[in-house]
């Protein structure tokens, strides 16, 4: 069975997309309707632009969703059996699986960027990858940590955990965890403290977005990143898509759980391979690769 995967921010580069622009009219026809409903070029940006025009948060989020569709979508290939994405990517993964129509997902996907940048002015934070440590370990010093908001934020891989907080919860963890035995724990350029509670303004700004969506039965699972469980009803969906914010995003769980369900093959579509490594350090029996 075949599992379509999709990358999230910070996969970004310039001249993404150009290519398949160029190549592929279906495509053609997509970039050019994502710079009708954002209101600006982002093809633009995205063909010629500079590193620091695509870190913009209006471009960043919506270049990479625009991305990994248009990839997704160029393809004559078989439909995936199953989809997932990592954050950003979960967005991805609903337009191809016909949960969210393009338009209807890319307006989301900006609105979610903004609400995000304003969340991260109101509370200065920050993110740290901790490399080498159990899972368990490092949630527990993220918990002894009771003066400062630090949580684990992304579940990448086995001993690739990512955490989540206030500026000195972080460097209190990082110092902890060290301590601890991580082999590496570093600070990321991140704008702020991505799926924790700090980005409590931001869930209840995009909430009343998504609710007022319409999304329809998609054509295969969703593999959501809040619990790593597959989803085909739309309540669901919607009411994981919300949580997601503050939530982590379980991936190395999402995966697991889609090769138990029997995913064998494992295709990223979006700019980067930073999954298809991913899934080959979760579950090394499988193919992994991507479009």
């Amino acid at each position: 069975m075949k599992a379509f995967v999709f990358p999230g921010q910070g996969a970004q580069f310039t001249g993404m997309g150009k290519d398949i622009y160029d190549n592929n009219p279906k495509s053609k026809q997509l970039f050019d309707s994502a710079n009708d409903v954002l209101g600006f070029n982002i093809t633009q940006i995205m063909f010629s632009g500079t590193a620091d025009e695509l870190k913009q948060t209006k471009v960043t989020q919506p270049a990479v969703f625009i991305h990994s569709v248009a990839i997704a979508l160029s393809q004559d290939v078989q439909q995936p059996s199953m989809v997932a994405g990592h954050s950003l990517g979960e967005f991805s993964s609903l337009v191809v699986n016909k949960t969210l129509s393009f338009e209807d997902a890319l307006r989301l996907v900006s609105k979610r960027a903004l609400a995000m940048q304003r969340a991260c002015e109101i509370n200065p934070s920050t993110m740290a990858a901790i490399l080498g440590l159990d899972d368990k370990v490092v949630e527990e010093v993220c918990a002894s940590i009771k003066e400062e908001i630090v949580v684990a934020a992304n579940y990448n891989c086995p001993g690739q955990l990512v955490i989540s907080g206030s500026l000195k919860g972080i460097e209190i963890a990082c110092e902890k965890l060290k301590a601890a035995g991580a082999k590496r724990a570093m600070q990321l350029q991140v704008g702020g403290a991505f799926h924790s509670p700090l980005m409590e303004p931001a869930r209840e700004e995009l909430a009343a977005a998504i609710e007022s969506t319409v999304f329809h039965t998609p054509t295969c699972p969703v593999y959501q990143n809040v619990n790593g469980l597959p989803s085909t009803d739309t309540t669901t969906i919607k009411k994981n898509l919300i949580s997601q914010l503050t939530a982590p995003v379980r991936w190395t769980q999402s995966v697991q759980n889609m090769v138990k369900d029997g995913a064998n093959s494992f295709i990223e579509c979006g700019p980067g391979k930073v999954l298809q490594g991913l899934v080959k350090k979760i579950a090394p029996q499988v193919e992994a690769g991507s479009l």
